[in-house]
């Protein structure tokens, strides 16, 4: 008897897809993403006019302008069309790399007070902006924290987001940024 092995990236890509498909229609489109913004901007209580605001949504429109280069001329994606294309898009690196770029509009949102770190505080409202509820995702803080100060820095951060989409590990702190994994 054989058993199937999911592979550690899709085991990651699969709970993104399920946090980023905002009205659980089984697929992710620009209208998700949209949603994703509104909540950033809602949860952090910044204005859609702010400086960080509209570096997000730039982001994000150039992060969905990859997926969907990617995706082959699709104008949403299905899970397995959202995990080729984040693939794909993760390693590209001839147009915007959703992996360098899109990280640091989140984290200069995230980082309400502009101390160049991200706070438990700051890190439970990320939480909320992608509706993780499970009880251990704090834990996760202390994890992406990982020389020990008490906050992520930017490049906690950053590497962490470059561990989600690139490590075969499901134990590293950027495995864990959408809470724990069920294999």
């Amino acid at each position: 008897m054989t058993t199937a092995t999911t592979d550690p990236i899709t085991i990651k890509l699969d709970q993104m897809f399920g946090a980023t498909d905002t009205d659980n229609d089984g697929y992710v489109d620009w209208s998700d993403y949209q949603r994703l913004v509104d909540r950033y901007l809602s949860t952090y209580k910044i204005g859609k006019n702010d400086r960080r605001a509209q570096s997000l949504l730039i982001a994000y429109q150039m992060q969905w302008a990859e997926l969907l280069r990617h995706a082959d001329g699709v104008d949403r994606l299905s899970k397995e069309q959202f995990h080729f294309a984040n693939r794909a898009a993760s390693v590209d690196t001839s147009r915007f790399n959703m992996v360098e770029g899109l990280p640091h509009a989140i984290f200069d949102l995230m980082d309400v007070d502009g101390d160049n770190t991200i706070s438990k505080a700051e890190f439970k409202q990320y939480l909320d902006v992608w509706n993780i509820t499970d009880p251990s995702a704090m834990d996760t803080f202390a994890q992406l924290d990982t020389d020990g100060d008490g906050a992520i820095s930017r490049q906690e951060f950053i590497r962490a987001v470059r561990e989600f989409f690139y490590s075969s590990d499901l134990e590293t702190p950027g495995s864990l940024i959408f809470g724990r994994l069920s294999r």
